[in-house]
């Protein structure tokens, strides 16, 4: 019974040292991004209606750095984060950068949200095809929440997928060191 007990001990713990590795390789693969990647040829072009009437613009943001967080009022992370995207929106206006908060979900639940929570960045209404447009800035598995930085010149430098800091982000905004 020893024997067993060990074997069957043994295999648990292969298992789960094989899950968490699993993990780790998948989290790894849509985290922050190494290399600059172009921007789909569209995405300019893209409109988005706002949940208090009108529209915003991606053309609004070209030649300017834009971060833009996709978020969702049901992703728990995606609602725990957005005070410190909002904060990085203030505190970082006079260096020129913008934030965009695009909002996979619907209208109602995005305007009751924003009654509740208000935010001083621009929210756009991307709905489900926004899953789409996160998996063209390098999301593959379209995991929320997903947070991307766009250079002056167009080209996406960091994105991640999952749950961000203020401390983290303004790290991206920090000149490269090379």
């Amino acid at each position: 019974m020893t024997a067993r007990r060990s074997i069957l001990f043994g295999s648990t713990a292969a298992l789960a040292a094989a899950a968490g590795g699993g993990l780790g390789w998948w989290h790894a693969t849509d985290a922050d991004a190494a290399t600059a990647q172009d921007l789909p040829p569209q995405f300019w072009s893209q409109r988005f209606a706002r949940p208090e009437g009108g529209e915003v613009a991606l053309a609004d943001f070209r030649r300017q750095p834009l971060l833009i967080n996709f978020w969702a009022t049901w992703c728990p992370p995606c609602v725990r984060e957005l005070p410190a995207i909002d904060r990085l929106a203030r505190e970082q206006a006079a260096s020129g950068l913008k934030v965009l908060a695009l909002a996979i979900d619907g209208p109602t639940p995005v305007r009751e949200f924003l009654q509740r929570t208000p935010l001083k960045v621009p929210v756009g209404l991307a709905g489900m095809d926004g899953i789409e447009l996160t998996r063209q800035l390098g999301n593959t598995k379209g995991g929320l929440p997903f947070t991307v930085l766009v250079s002056a010149d167009g080209r996406v430098t960091h994105r991640k997928v999952g749950e961000t800091s203020l401390e983290e982000l303004n790290g991206w905004l920090k000149p490269s060191k090379r």
